[in-house]
């Protein structure tokens, strides 16, 4: 692991405020802390808006501008060097052409120059973190010149999970990230910055579930906690 994240840029490709802690946020605080990694987390969308019938942003001008506090406030948690901050339209990227996804993707991966892409598993229930799975594989293809040598997906509480048994490519760790307690505190502290978004035990959301499924994976590969990973894609 050292060799493979040390002194890394990394671009963290996610579909709404709070998936940047969810499935990655003790990592990304172990790597930033522990690895010299320089991390910025794109957030492609609003968030919020689907909680009503229509989407209609005027409606949600005020959760809105909480949900970018809030945002502020968890990559303090973290550590992101930086964060950049779309308005696709909340559980509705399907009604969105998937190039202009894409077209963002490939415009921060120019500007950052990232040799690591941590984003959502291409499998998940919600739609939005298909599609942005979606527009990272198409905008990383690997031509002869492409910056980007590994791409890792994470499961998303909440999503990942409630997909159907039978739902193809279900979401099989084959890599894993040991991870320590300020890093587990550090994510569970930065959800508990979102608002609108934490939740009480038992949903996958809140604190004590998230400390569950660190301790889980840690089971799994011998370890007291750790995240899962896919590793989709890796260029020696």
């Amino acid at each position: 692991m050292l060799n493979l994240f040390q002194n890394k840029k990394i671009l963290l490709v996610v579909a709404h405020p709070d998936d940047e802690l969810l499935g990655v946020g003790a990592t990304m605080h172990h790597l930033i802390q522990y690895h010299n990694c320089q991390v910025r987390a794109v957030i492609l969308g609003e968030g919020i808006t689907s909680r009503a019938d229509k989407r209609d942003r005027a409606q949600w001008e005020q959760e809105l501008a909480t949900h970018r506090n809030n945002i502020y406030a968890a990559q303090k948690c973290i550590g992101y060097e930086s964060v950049g901050i779309y308005d696709f339209p909340d559980n509705r990227f399907d009604t969105v052409a998937l190039l202009d996804l894409v077209k963002v993707v490939e415009k921060e991966k120019q500007a950052f120059q990232p040799e690591i892409i941590f984003t959502h598993h291409g499998s998940d229930t919600n739609i939005d973190h298909r599609r942005t799975f979606e527009a990272v594989i198409t905008a990383t293809r690997p031509m002869a010149h492409e910056v980007v040598k590994t791409i890792l997906t994470f499961e998303t509480p909440s999503s990942t999970e409630w997909q159907a048994f039978n739902y193809p490519n279900p979401f099989l760790p084959n890599f894993f990230v040991s991870v320590g307690e300020e890093s587990l505190d550090a994510k569970i502290k930065g959800m508990e910055s979102y608002e609108f978004e934490k939740r009480a035990f038992p949903h996958p959301r809140s604190p004590e579930a998230l400390r569950i499924l660190a301790q889980r994976w840690g089971v799994v590969v011998g370890k007291n906690l750790a995240e899962a990973f896919m590793l989709v894609r890796h260029i020696a």
